[in-house]
């Protein structure tokens, strides 16, 4: 037998009755500090303006539903991330509701930091070219491991940074030198935010 998958529709007529429980609201704003005492009215509004902001977010996130290739009746997250991204007044939920970046998309954003921090690599050498460095794989010294973080390599983050596990051992103080001074001499910018 299939799920009844029928939305129940906003009641028009005010009833005087909240969909959401009246006594959660009201512990929920005595966990404030600001908040001395909260009237029996104020959590009522504040109810139902909790309600009605639930409706309109699943309204929107409805109709991003429907306007996809293949239209579909249930909402999914992907739904009111997209919302979220095209409404200009639901705008303070990106953080909240940030859209996902698949897998594929952060391994090629870190392959393509990688190959510019390798293409920025500094000589400190007198007398070393660029070429020369890369040439000996950068000066990096490596030591035989069959831990899995090792034989993988090391990752760098979208941000530039390089992110190791413990497994990997400590690292040679002027390698980690050189890559303090890769990511100083890419500018001044702060983390990179993507949504």
């Amino acid at each position: 037998m299939p799920y009844n998958t029928t939305a129940i529709p906003p009641r028009k007529e005010v009833t005087g009755q909240t969909q959401l429980p009246l006594s959660r609201v009201k512990k929920i704003v005595a966990q404030d500090q600001d908040i001395n005492i909260c009237s029996n009215n104020a959590a009522f509004v504040i109810t139902l303006a909790t309600e009605m902001f639930i409706q309109y977010l699943a309204g929107e996130g409805f109709n991003m539903a429907r306007t996809e290739r293949k239209p579909r009746r249930n909402i999914q997250y992907k739904d009111l991330a997209a919302a979220v991204a095209a409404k200009e007044n639901l705008e303070f939920l990106e953080d909240v509701i940030p859209k996902t970046i698949s897998y594929k998309q952060i391994k090629a954003e870190a392959a393509a930091t990688r190959a510019q921090l390798s293409s920025n690599m500094p000589t400190d050498r007198p007398g070393e070219t660029q070429r020369e460095v890369a040439a000996n794989g950068g000066g990096k010294k490596h030591r035989a491991s069959t831990s899995r973080s090792s034989l993988n390599g090391s990752f760098v983050g979208a941000s530039g940074a390089r992110i190791m596990s413990d497994d990997d051992g400590p690292e040679d103080p002027t390698d980690q030198l050189h890559d303090e001074m890769r990511q100083a001499n890419r500018g001044h910018d702060d983390v990179h935010m993507t949504g």
